[in-house]
């Protein structure tokens, strides 16, 4: 299984970004999305989860929570915007993995046995980074992410 995961897209979203998800069978948006625009064009692709961000206003805002849970594939997965709320201990949950946005700063690494990964921002990057968003591949219980500079 293949999963794309995109953040901070801000109303943005590059056709590298849909040719990079093409074949995906989720999307997750780690929030900041910007407009339903782009969700739209993502759920052309496939299901996404979705939370909303600290710039998400108005029907983005009643329509997204601020954080969810999926399982996928027999893995939860733990989707929040701003990672300093994280309000649970992922591992003693059984979360296997942790996605999150907000720092525009692309974030991979294992805690815990618990996979913490933000893509970074698809559309507004900081610190002279390049705009970049990841994918995941799933084999059993092993979850292999890769950023993905645009």
């Amino acid at each position: 299984m293949k999963i794309g995961i995109i953040s901070d897209t801000h109303g943005r979203l590059s056709g590298k970004v849909l040719e990079l998800f093409s074949g995906v069978e989720a999307i997750f948006h780690a929030g900041d999305i910007g407009s339903p625009k782009v969700i739209d064009a993502l759920e052309e692709l496939a299901p996404v989860y979705a939370v909303r961000g600290n710039m998400d206003y108005g029907p983005l805002a009643t329509r997204f929570p601020r954080k969810e849970f999926v399982e996928l594939d027999d893995l939860f997965f733990h989707i929040i915007h701003e990672p300093h709320l994280l309000d649970i201990d992922p591992a003693a949950a059984g979360i296997d993995c942790v996605i999150f946005g907000h720092t525009h700063e692309p974030y991979c690494k294992e805690k815990d046995g618990v996979l913490f990964i933000n893509p970074g921002s698809a559309s507004l990057p900081r610190y002279g980074q390049s705009p970049s968003v990841a994918c995941c591949t799933i084999d059993g219980k092993i979850i292999t992410p890769k950023i993905y500079p645009l």
